[in-house]
């Protein structure tokens, strides 16, 4: 199996091989156009997110700078607006829905780390490595993530929920529900 699909299957894997290296390179490339184009050029924007990401909906807004790993790994759905400095690390699948209202400064892990550092820490004649594995995250249409929230890796978010600003999801959120705080707590249904 490669390290791709090591990545991919929730194993550990190395984030320095060459095939997920060269993957990170090309979002790097991406992102510094997008993230520096006039806002203005709205196709040029439209297109660069196309080829970023696994699938873009129609309607799909980011504001700048907006950051990730590889961009490969992203699904967003129609209409759905993501406002700035948001940081998704698509170590594996974050797929969300159509309708979304994702506020400044979110983050959505997918990667993991052994707690313990004499597990996480790898060192071979070929120098010092981490392990990492991975977890998808998923999140429903019509879906509102407030400013600063935190989206641990393997988290599912249903659809028509708010979470409140600040919060730090660690666990599944069902449909229809308000949720907020740290850790991110189901509040009451909608």
């Amino acid at each position: 199996m490669t390290e791709k699909g090591k990545m991919l299957n929730g194993d550990f894997y190395n984030s320095r091989d060459p095939e997920l290296l060269e993957m990170y390179h090309k979002a790097r490339k991406l992102l510094k156009v997008y993230n520096g184009l006039n806002s203005e050029l709205t196709s040029e924007r439209e297109n660069l997110l196309t080829e970023l990401f696994s699938f873009k909906g129609s309607g799909v807004w980011i504001e700048t700078p907006f950051f990730c790993d590889y961009g490969d790994n992203i699904s967003i759905g129609d209409n759905t607006f993501i406002n700035t400095n948001c940081m998704f690390l698509d170590n594996n699948k974050i797929n969300i829905g159509k309708n979304g209202l994702i506020a400044p400064y979110v983050q959505i892990y997918t990667a993991i780390h052994p707690l313990k550092a004499s597990d996480r820490i790898v060192t071979t004649e070929h120098g010092t490595r981490y392990l990492t594995s991975t977890k998808p995250v998923s999140i429903g249409d019509d879906v509102w993530i407030g400013g600063n929230a935190v989206i641990f890796p393997g988290v599912t978010i249903g659809n028509n929920v708010t979470i409140g600003a600040g919060s730090v999801v660690t666990k599944d959120i069902p449909d229809d529900m308000l949720a907020f705080g740290n850790p991110c707590e189901i509040k009451r249904r909608l």
